[in-house]
């Protein structure tokens, strides 16, 4: 027994229940110590929670930079991030500056555009004067050098510009056409023309075009009363030495060359303007050229449309009558004052352009097959297309809707035309249509409906138009489309004849054609007027290729003469190349597809008052 210092015994009385409960501890010990181990282990961590409260935060670590103070973990992740921006961007920057330099992968060429390359070398064996080192052209030099050196008010004469065709005539008219018509194509086009290289080239050939007709007026004045129309000439059936009697190149002319004269003229001088015009566009990062090209313009137009001098430029001009004689003025009226209307953007002009005299006069209403034919003589299909291209992507409405509505009628029926469906023209069994009827050099007339037809899908397919009507007919654009792309084709080779009809392209290809310079060789020795006859009639090939001239083409039964005497067959002409060259860009997707539709409006001033600005926000 213990003793209690309180008092009394510590001494527990034992019972029977007692024992029991004994027992029964003894029995399920190890129960019950499970449980008061459990009861411990809570406990502890219970008392651990009030006694020491939550975990302690560790502190940060910072580091003294000098003029900062900055954590460590900030400066950590600050190293890492610059590093990573120098992988990301430090590194690329560095590898593309030092890696080798290489030249981007040329655009893949079709065939079109292969032809396209080829068609614009003619115009450099054609070219006149003094010849830059880059012609290009090793069978040409320097010729035409004493052209108009007679005249007293031409400083340097009539030195420059283009031989028509195969002889060594400079013809006004269808060159300021020519020269239109590859500005046209250029301002439609130009971004296809830069993607396959060619912009600079082209550009190049139409200032060689219009800084040379400049020349042949007097471009710095306001008012004149003359243009000089043509250098060198031929009469018919003469013996005289001239430009047709004559087979010489032109390097070695050594006959007289006149120069005429058109003291009126409003055909000429509405051509003259409209590739003047047209030009200026084509310049209009270059402005002070092309102001000079807009003053040209308007200048000739004015002559041309002049009171009481508008007779025809070529009328009883025995030297050009019977070469390029002008059937109606009216068309080059229109097209003149289209194109002064896009580079001026003067109302004067496109109200002109719209007058419904001036529509009467060109007997577009009539509807007459011919006039739907492009060719330099007619220039309306052309005319009203490019303003019913203003309708589409202008909508000008009042005063101009009702004739723009007409022209944009008139050149759906003008297209409707060409379809083979129509019967409107015949075709050859091998597919070319026959718009002069089956008389010689057809392919002129060819390649200005194709690039018509084209530009024309292109334009609806800009307004997401799908096609237009012939009667009640719905015409898909892949019709027309197809019928220029079939037309192009026969031309490069997809004909009877299994020949291209374009110099240098292809392997099978006109080896005579009816053109001076090509056919004599070069050297020392010259030819004389008649001494040239001798490679004129020789059947054996040119010892020149005038790479890319497009001859006459085929007769109506799809059968060619390679001969240089059949010159219908194979004498190539500078309006004939132009409308190859457009007809050629406008089908090849080398750069791309579409027209750029806002370059040609560069000039044309909003139709309608700028709205005004909101007012100021109310203040009270």
């Amino acid at each position: 027994m213990q003793s209690n210092h309180w008092g009394g015994s510590l001494e527990i009385a034992t019972t029977e229940d007692d024992n029991r409960s004994h027992n029964l501890y003894d029995s399920d010990r190890a129960s019950i110590n499970d449980y008061y181990d459990h009861s411990n282990r809570s406990l502890d961590q219970t008392q651990q929670s009030w006694l020491l409260g939550p975990p302690e935060k560790k502190k940060k670590k910072y580091v003294d930079l000098g003029c900062i103070i900055c954590s460590k973990k900030a400066l950590k992740y600050s190293f890492y991030a610059m590093v990573m921006l120098l992988l990301v961007i430090g590194l690329p920057t560095i590898v593309v500056k030092f890696w080798p330099k290489h030249k981007p992968r040329p655009i893949p060429q079709d065939d079109y555009t292969f032809a396209l390359h080829k068609a614009l070398r003619f115009f450099n064996a054609q070219k006149s004067g003094k010849l830059p080192k880059s012609n290009g052209i090793p069978w040409r030099g320097n010729s035409g050098l004493q052209d108009g050196s007679t005249l007293t008010d031409v400083k340097g004469g009539l030195v420059g510009g283009y031989y028509d065709a195969g002889d060594n005539i400079k013809f006004h008219f269808p060159m300021s056409f020519a020269m239109t018509m590859l500005s046209w194509s250029v301002i439609e086009y130009e971004h296809k023309y830069r993607a396959i290289g060619e912009y600079d080239n082209i550009t190049e050939l139409i200032k060689w075009g219009t800084d040379y007709l400049l020349r042949t007026f007097n471009s710095s004045a306001t008012r004149i009363d003359k243009i000089y129309s043509q250098v060198g000439g031929a009469l018919n059936n003469s013996r005289t030495p001239d430009d047709h009697y004559c087979w010489q190149r032109p390097e070695d002319m050594n006959y007289e060359r006149p120069v005429q004269t058109a003291t009126q003229g409003p055909d000429l001088a509405a051509e003259m303007a409209a590739a003047l015009a047209a030009a200026s566009i084509v310049f209009r990062d270059n402005a002070e050229y092309s102001r000079k090209l807009v003053k040209g313009a308007e200048t000739v137009f004015h002559f041309g449309r002049d009171e009481g001098k508008r007779t025809s430029y070529c009328r009883g001009n025995q030297y050009i009558e019977p070469f390029y004689n002008s059937t109606n003025y009216f068309d080059e009226v229109m097209w003149g004052s289209a194109w002064l209307y896009y580079a001026t953007g003067n109302k004067t002009y496109i109200s002109l352009a719209t007058d419904p005299r001036i529509s009467k006069n060109t007997k577009a209403p009539f509807m007459i097959p011919d006039l739907s034919v492009l060719s330099w003589d007619n220039k309306l299909p052309a005319a009203m297309l490019l303003l019913t291209r203003m309708r589409i992507f202008l909508n000008p409405g009042y005063p101009y809707e009702e004739m723009l509505s007409n022209y944009h009628n008139y050149t759906g029926l003008n297209m409707c035309s060409y379809l083979q469906r129509f019967r409107v023209f015949n075709f050859t069994k091998g597919g070319l249509i026959q718009l002069n009827h089956g008389r010689g050099q057809p392919l002129q007339y060819v390649v200005n409906a194709a690039f018509l037809a084209s530009l024309f899908v292109d334009y609806m397919n800009a307004t997401g138009v799908p096609g237009w009507y012939c009667g009640p007919n719905f015409i898909p654009l892949e019709d027309l489309r197809s019928f220029a792309t079939s037309q192009v084709n026969y031309i490069l080779g997809e004909n009877p004849m299994k020949m291209s009809y374009i110099v240098g392209y292809g392997n099978k290809f006109p080896r005579h054609v009816h053109h001076r310079g090509a056919s004599i060789p070069t050297g020392k020795t010259k030819y004389s007027c008649t001494g040239g006859w001798r490679w004129r009639d020789t059947k054996n090939p040119n010892p020149h290729n005038i790479t890319g001239a497009m001859v006459g083409g085929p007769d109506k039964f799809d059968k060619f003469k390679d001969s240089r005497s059949n010159f219908s067959y194979t004498e190539p002409t500078l309006a004939g190349n132009a409308g190859l060259v457009a007809a050629l860009v406008s089908l090849t997707g080398s750069g791309g597809y579409g027209v750029d539709k806002n370059a040609i409006f560069s000039g044309v001033p909003p139709l309608y008052p700028m709205s005004p600005p909101p007012p100021p926000p109310w203040k009270p």
